[in-house]
């Protein structure tokens, strides 16, 4: 351990035995701890209502259902059943695979995205 350190932990233990950090706002309460740097700043409010309302981000709903899948295709006995399985596990990580490797601003707004390519299209 480093000087700096020592002392800071010296002055921490001091700090604690004075009984300075008894009476602190939120004693006993969890931290939050979440990291929203990834989620650009005009989008945060909207991602956290709707991470409030219990919306996931459509890239972790295809991921959760692709876990899904991965467990139910385990269990099938048909085969036919556990083919079509695999052919819709398939087709959603490809899609998984494709959002991932888009440009955020398409994965957030895909109806920006289906608009764009209509207009190139013709």
């Amino acid at each position: 351990m480093d000087i700096i350190a020592k002392i800071a932990e010296a002055k921490i233990s001091e700090a604690m035995k004075r009984g300075e950090f008894d009476n602190l706002s939120g004693a006993g309460k969890p931290l939050c701890l979440e990291d929203e740097t990834w989620v650009p700043e005009d989008l945060r409010a909207a991602h956290k209502v709707l991470k409030n309302a219990g919306c996931l981000p459509l890239e972790l709903e295809i991921r959760k259902e692709i876990i899904t899948l991965k467990d139910l295709i385990d269990t099938i006995d048909d085969d036919k059943e556990r083919l079509k399985k695999i052919r819709e596990l398939n087709f959603k990580l490809i899609k998984f695979e494709m959002m991932m490797k888009r440009p955020l601003r398409l994965q957030t707004f895909p109806e920006y995205e289906q608009r764009f390519h209509q207009k190139i299209t013709g």
